[in-house]
């Protein structure tokens, strides 16, 4: 792929990134087929990458620091604006960008951030995910007892029909109320449960970053919830 060609030789000329990875690296060739393998099961869902990139990383945390991703990433958007379309490019800078988020949560925890660089043009406007609408009778019995999205997901609960009590864990937040007209945000990893007053049509999105920036925001309770554009 001659991307990841361009890319690493980039990698390893840059003054601050070029010492870990020459250092870490010790057959190139046998690196750039990985590389490659993980990139085609990522954008082509080939399957051929059965490794553990998290774990393959975290064993170099000593040798990565944080700032290093935001350097990664900028090299990778240059490579892939200069080699590839710009739709393909968008969404490959996408993607990099969410993999150093979760390896650097994995290597400096969950709070950790990054200056992350999502595509300029890459506003936040559609979800990754969106489950089926679900009712009094269909929600799953999990959303109604504590759990927590993972690293780096935030979740949208838009309502339909009738009201969904928004419960956070945190003693001092006080529930919200999500009808209609005030979906609720949800950030990655806070504990919460939802609770159903009566019959309710509802669904959940799921974003790689805050929504909110790009969304209308309303002060809810000391949290978010916005309305739909």
């Amino acid at each position: 792929m001659p991307v990841l060609s361009r890319f690493y030789a980039r990698v390893r000329r840059d003054g601050e990134l070029g010492p870990v990875f020459n250092e870490v690296v010790a057959d190139w060739a046998e690196h750039l087929q990985r590389l490659e393998d993980f990139w085609s099961s990522l954008m082509l869902t080939s399957g051929r990458y059965k490794g553990n990139p998290v774990a393959m990383h975290v064993i170099h945390a000593h040798r990565i620091q944080p700032q290093m991703f935001s350097r990664w990433l900028q090299l990778w958007e240059e490579t892939t604006n200069d080699l590839v379309p710009p739709d393909v490019a968008r969404e490959m800078q996408t993607k990099a960008t969410r993999i150093a988020d979760r390896l650097n949560r994995a290597m400096y925890g969950s709070e950790a951030v990054i200056g992350a660089r999502w595509p300029s043009d890459a506003a936040v406007t559609e979800p990754y995910r969106r489950t089926k609408i679900f009712d009094q009778v269909t929600v799953p019995p999990a959303l109604l007892s504590q759990h927590q999205t993972k690293d780096g997901a935030w979740a949208v609960v838009r309502i339909m029909d009738g009201q969904v009590v928004l419960h956070f864990e945190e003693a001092a937040i006080q529930p919200i109320v999500l009808d209609p007209q005030n979906p609720g945000v949800i950030e990655p990893r806070r504990p919460h449960h939802l609770e159903l007053r009566g019959p309710v049509r509802f669904q959940l999105e799921f974003f790689d970053r805050d929504p909110r920036p790009n969304l209308d925001v309303n002060q809810q309770g000391g949290y978010h919830a916005y309305a739909p554009q």
